[in-house]
């Protein structure tokens, strides 16, 4: 994962084509914030969606996605649009990573909504607009004929998206959260859940969690992979490693590795020897 924050777009090319030579990394990934959340807070972002087509079309084989994508910043249709329309220039290579939004305790990403003319919902709004959502998008990916949509939170007539993506049935949905709420809605919608490390036991209950949810509406808890972000030390590679082992061995089988800007030459080369063979 490179964050598109406090660096430039030919710093994250260049990652990202190191990366697509090296079958030890399966995808690539950024993240959604319109204004940074570390370092300068004045200091440059690039926007999610538009970079990610930019570095589809600069790729062949990684799969690619934003970890994860804001609810709160794009009406869903239009999502659902844009992320069709990155399906099919990445030749179907895309993950579908969405989530509630960015987080509103962590003040740096609540002032993003005023300083974009952005409306801020409370979590309970959220929420539900977040489940709805998952719907609507699931829905303008897989119906031939256009539908209305009238719910609590999206009220939409005559919904369509032509052409659809390029994966059938649809991208695979990434659903990113922690909170009891998102969990209920990823054991609906979810092909994979991700979830920040850290706290493993914490990480451990929640996953468990997502089990006794999927079973509530019958759905086997197996059929959805288990994600969780690591941040990388480059000085301490070690430690690294140690998270690593932990995870995989908790029952995580997709590992993000977050990678701190500024990116070191042929750092992609360096996580596939230093992080991922050396634990295989």
């Amino acid at each position: 994962m490179t964050a598109p924050m406090q660096v430039g777009y030919d710093d994250v090319l260049r990652v990202w084509r190191e990366a697509d030579a090296i079958e030890e990394i399966e995808h690539a990934w950024l993240f959604d914030h319109l204004l940074p959340i570390g370092g300068d807070p004045d200091g440059s972002i690039l926007e999610g969606w538009t970079l990610l087509s930019a570095l589809a079309a600069q790729t062949q084989r990684l799969r690619l996605g934003l970890l994860v994508t804001s609810n709160r910043f794009r009406p869903p249709a239009m999502l659902a649009k844009m992320a069709a329309t990155v399906d099919i220039v990445s030749g179907g290579r895309l993950d579908f990573g969405i989530g509630v939004g960015s987080r509103p305790d962590h003040p740096l990403a609540r002032r993003e909504y005023a300083a974009h003319g952005l409306p801020f919902h409370e979590v309970a709004d959220a929420v539900g607009s977040f489940a709805e959502a998952c719907t609507v998008i699931r829905r303008l990916w897989t119906e031939t004929s256009p539908f209305d949509f009238h719910g609590n939170y999206l009220d939409l007539t005559g919904a369509f998206c032509n052409p659809k993506p390029l994966q059938s049935p649809h991208p695979p949905i990434v659903i990113g959260g922690r909170s009891a709420a998102v969990l209920r809605i990823a054991a609906e919608h979810a092909d994979v859940w991700n979830i920040p490390g850290g706290d493993l036991e914490d990480v451990v209950r929640r996953s468990a969690l997502l089990d006794r949810y999927c079973a509530e509406i019958g759905r086997d808890p197996a059929s959805i992979t288990r994600s969780i972000h690591l941040p990388v030390s480059y000085d301490e590679p070690g430690a690294t490693r140690e998270a690593i082992v932990e995870a995989v061995g908790a029952g995580f089988e997709h590992v993000v590795l977050g990678l701190p800007a500024p990116y070191p030459a042929k750092v992609a080369q360096w996580v596939a020897d230093e992080l991922i063979t050396s634990v295989r």
